[in-house]
């Protein structure tokens, strides 16, 4: 990746807690999903973001890493694209404890996301503009530990 990941701090709710005293896994989908709803009006505008404009979650893979205690202080979730086809791209993410708190990384993460109409109810193609801004913070593959031990 030439430069950081887009980066964004988002905060724990105690309700996030499972009988542990951890996160619960699922609770980290809603921390992608966060994380990709401001960069999304960060990277495309409050005008025509992406999300108004029609994207759907196609596929999502989570690789825990460490538990995550419940805390007040946010997780910070670093964020880029990896791959941009013709009306999809990838998403990939490191959950891990801002600057301030630590330096534990919680998890790893791959969504991909499919441009959607949804007045006809496809798939369409995404737009030059689209496609330059998420070509302007894309980066690595995400380092999952399986494909270590694939390659």
């Amino acid at each position: 990746m030439s430069q950081r990941p887009y980066r964004v701090d988002v905060p724990l709710r105690w309700s996030d807690m499972d009988a542990y005293g951890h996160v619960n896994n699922v609770q980290f989908l809603r921390y992608l999903e966060d994380a990709r709803v401001i960069g999304f009006q960060e990277w495309f505008g409050q005008d025509r973001s992406l999300l108004s404009e029609g994207v759907i979650v196609a596929r999502h893979e989570i690789e825990y890493l460490a538990p995550l205690d419940f805390r007040h202080a946010p997780i910070s979730v670093g964020m880029w694209a990896t791959k941009v086809s013709g009306s999809s791209f990838s998403l990939a993410y490191e959950v891990r404890d801002p600057a301030e708190v630590g330096v534990v990384l919680y998890a790893r993460a791959e969504t991909m996301l499919v441009a959607y109409d949804f007045v006809s109810a496809t798939p369409r193609r995404l737009r030059l503009d689209e496609r330059t801004v998420l070509q302007g913070v894309s980066g690595d593959p995400v380092p999952f530990r399986w494909r270590e031990r694939t390659s």
